[in-house]
């Protein structure tokens, strides 16, 4: 798949809510970023990925809304601002946004960094 075409199913899939099919456009050496000081700062390999979203998943006591916005290409990365708004469990309700930054050779994601102020998730 092109970046073009890896950015499209991503923010559909994502736009459905199917974020374990999401992660299947990943590499299997894939690594992940967060923002400096937050639990799992670095993540490398899919396995770890999945489990760090799993452990994201099920600290949300409520989902209250979000977005995904549409991807902006430039050669083999790309980036999506999403919105998220979302009861934590022992946390209070956090609203969100961010910039996503992708990655993408051979057909699959490499690397995903994200940008957002941590402060809003009460860090």
């Amino acid at each position: 798949m092109t970046t073009q075409e890896v950015a499209d199913k991503l923010v559909s899939l994502c736009r459905e809510g199917k974020h374990q099919e999401a992660y299947g456009l990943y590499a299997d050496n894939a690594l992940s970023i967060e923002m400096a000081g937050v639990p799992n700062e670095k993540t490398q390999g899919i396995d770890n990925i999945l489990k760090g979203f799993e452990q994201w998943a099920s600290s949300i006591e409520e989902m209250h809304g979000g977005s995904v916005g549409d991807p902006v290409v430039a050669d083999n990365h790309f980036v999506v601002p999403m919105t998220s708004d979302v009861t934590f469990k022992g946390m209070g309700r956090c609203k969100m946004e961010e910039l996503c930054v992708y990655q993408v050779e051979n057909g699959k994601i490499t690397q995903a960094q994200f940008f957002y102020d941590p402060s809003a998730m009460g860090g």
